[in-house]
């Protein structure tokens, strides 16, 4: 039986993803920690076959809306880049407990490395409709002021939600799903 009860079709479709971090540890709350994210996400949206549509990123957590062919190695390859960059800049540049929390947390199957970063797998939900997409766009954007972090969602910093004002946001989005 498979670790998770959620499942990707491949071939280009558009979803709605979330990954937390292992044991909820707020590591993006450490401004170093988010631009290592984001300059993940740009990465894959610099990829000829990855669109991103749109994304928050809170303290222990994102969400994202997507399309990829290979939407599963894509999520692979991110968290697996960002799990890195997090570790060695920790590892360098503190705070340290937050490496203690990670090998207390990690999976014991995980033989191959000390930390785990993220909690395995991620959750996606397929977008079929215009009107889904915006509905989840919404919910991302508004995520920030219903933890109460800011009194309007364009006042997060780490969100897609000044793109679609027709501001210039962190990350490059296409606001088209296939």
């Amino acid at each position: 039986m498979g670790r998770s009860r959620y499942h990707v079709v491949e071939g280009g479709h558009t979803y709605f993803v979330t990954s937390s971090l292992n044991r909820w540890i707020p590591l993006f709350s450490i401004p170093e920690c988010a631009q290592i994210f984001i300059d993940s996400l740009n990465w894959l949206s610099r990829q000829e076959h990855v669109d991103i549509h749109a994304w928050v990123l809170m303290e222990n957590h994102t969400h994202l809306i997507l399309s990829s062919p290979v939407l599963s190695s894509d999520m692979k390859r991110m968290k697996s880049f960002t799990a890195r960059r997090i570790v060695d800049h920790l590892k360098t540049r503190g705070p340290q407990f937050w490496l203690k929390e990670m090998g207390a947390g990690k999976k014991a199957h995980k033989v191959d490395q000390s930390y785990q970063v993220w909690q395995e797998g991620f959750h996606p939900k397929q977008m079929t409709s215009m009107e889904q997409l915006t509905q989840k766009a919404t919910y991302i954007h508004n995520n920030p002021m219903q933890r109460w972090y800011v009194d309007a969602p364009e006042h997060w910093r780490y969100s897609s939600c000044r793109d679609y004002l027709g501001g210039e946001g962190l990350v490059a989005i296409s606001r088209t799903i296939s």
